[in-house]
């Protein structure tokens, strides 16, 4: 894998990146939730609220890759509190997209190994993530930092 563009940085996400961070989901193989949302103006107020109330939860934040001022990955990192494991944490990795002109130059990579740091800092005792069975490329990149498949997840649609 290559190293990071050495002007990339992990932040968190803002209320200005929205519209960029919406089409990033929307360029998602198979994200029918957010197509056509990217290109709505003004954009859908329910985005600007997840990531306002993301924002007063110190255990829930959508974080942005930033490349030379530019947004060319996103991801969500969450910190689950358990009473099992003697009470450990575990960090929760969702919604890792990188913008598909970037792919293959680092920036997801240095994305992840960013959450796996800040898990450490966090003090999880393990990092997790969920992706869609049909993403095959995407699986062989969690696999090559060491993300093995343990659990066959399940889902429940609520509407």
């Amino acid at each position: 894998m290559p190293p990071p563009p050495r002007d990339l940085t992990i932040r968190p996400a803002t209320v200005s990146d929205l519209p960029r961070v919406v089409a990033l989901f929307a360029a998602a193989d198979g994200n029918e939730r957010d197509q056509g949302k990217a290109d709505q103006q003004p954009l859908d107020p329910s985005y600007a609220s997840a990531l306002l109330a993301m924002a007063r939860d110190t255990y829930n934040r959508l974080y942005v890759a930033d490349v030379a001022g530019h947004v060319a990955g996103v991801f969500q990192l969450t910190i689950l509190q358990h009473v099992a494991h003697r009470g450990g944490r575990i960090a929760q990795v969702e919604t890792v997209f990188v913008d598909p002109s970037e792919r293959g130059a680092g920036v997801g990579e240095a994305m992840m190994r960013w959450a796996i740091e800040e898990a450490r800092r966090g003090g999880c005792f393990r990092i997790q993530l969920t992706s869609y069975k049909e993403r095959a490329r995407a699986h062989g990149f969690y696999e090559r930092l060491g993300f093995v498949a343990t659990h066959e997840g399940m889902k429940l649609p609520l509407r």
